[in-house]
């Protein structure tokens, strides 16, 4: 459906949730989601991967190490990765993960492809795996009360996806890049309590989610989106309070000032603009608790 009517449509209701709901499954097409679920109610193919990440990124070939066997080392088994035009030796860097089976990688073209990819990713991957986490590479789960992402996941088994809040991190006042990984060089992250930190990412049980609404949240098909303490949620994330006890998601959102700068000057593969935007650096730059450390 086109974008615009769906956007007229869904601002008639007057519920945040349902009406961002109606946003993704009118976005994904009314037609399709029939199609889709009468699919899904005959296949019982098995998941290859318990849980995946799905990504795009653009020119992040530097952070792609840490990221990916920080993820593998909290249980996730699989990345399906989308590559928005990068020219930093992206591919080079992912091959040795690529050759192992571990990465599937898309070359992924154009301007403002996030969401595309992560469609794409849905239709192509949907029975592959049990959950899919749709995140960033400034963003890493972080387990805090379980010994991995999976040990956590068992407990949502019955949810079509659950949403897990930010931790932002700042600067910790570096200007300039240095050795190091970032969980080293970033130790200083926001109050928890932080009206940022209301954002939130979802993993997803694929087979019961129509699409992505957005970057954060997911158009279910049926049951219910769980916070993470299991419980239903019925409040658009930005209306709720931040939770981190249990999992929590490290949002390296801004680096050092010189990252930033770099990351602004190559544009987002959801399509921020190129002009540097210092307003953002100083919204994001929180530095009120030192981490005691997660790697």
């Amino acid at each position: 459906m086109n974008k615009v009517i769906a956007e007229i449509i869904a601002g008639l209701i007057p519920h945040k949730m349902t009406r961002n709901r109606w946003r993704g499954i009118l976005r994904f097409g009314p037609v399709n989601a029939i199609r889709l679920k009468r699919r899904l109610r005959s296949d019982l193919t098995r998941p290859e991967h318990y849980l995946a990440v799905c990504a795009i990124a653009k020119d992040e070939g530097p952070y792609f190490k840490e990221w990916i066997e920080w993820h593998l080392s909290q249980g996730v088994d699989h990345f399906y990765i989308y590559d928005n035009e990068s020219s930093d030796g992206t591919r080079e860097i992912l091959q040795p993960y690529i050759d192992s089976g571990v990465v599937e990688y898309k070359y992924w073209p154009g301007h403002r492809r996030q969401l595309a990819a992560y469609d794409d990713c849905l239709d192509h991957y949907r029975l592959a795996s049990r959950w899919i986490a749709f995140i960033d590479l400034d963003e890493f789960i972080v387990p805090v009360k379980d010994a991995s992402i999976p040990a956590f996941l068992k407990r949502f088994e019955t949810f079509a996806a659950v949403e897990i809040n930010w931790l932002v991190y700042g600067s910790g006042g570096h200007k300039t890049k240095s050795p190091g990984t970032m969980m080293e060089r970033f130790r200083f992250h926001s109050l928890p309590g932080h009206r940022l930190n209301r954002h939130v990412k979802s993993i997803i049980n694929p087979r019961e989610v129509f699409t992505m609404i957005g970057c954060h949240e997911a158009a279910k098909i049926s049951g219910s989106i769980a916070d993470s303490h299991g419980q239903p949620v019925t409040k658009n994330f930005r209306e709720r309070e931040p939770q981190q006890d249990i999992i929590r998601i490290n949002h390296y959102a801004v680096r050092s000032y010189e990252e930033f700068l770099e990351k602004q000057a190559r544009g987002r593969a959801s399509g921020t603009q190129k002009t540097v935007r210092s307003e953002y650096f100083e919204q994001y730059d929180l530095n009120d608790i030192e981490d005691a450390g997660t790697c």
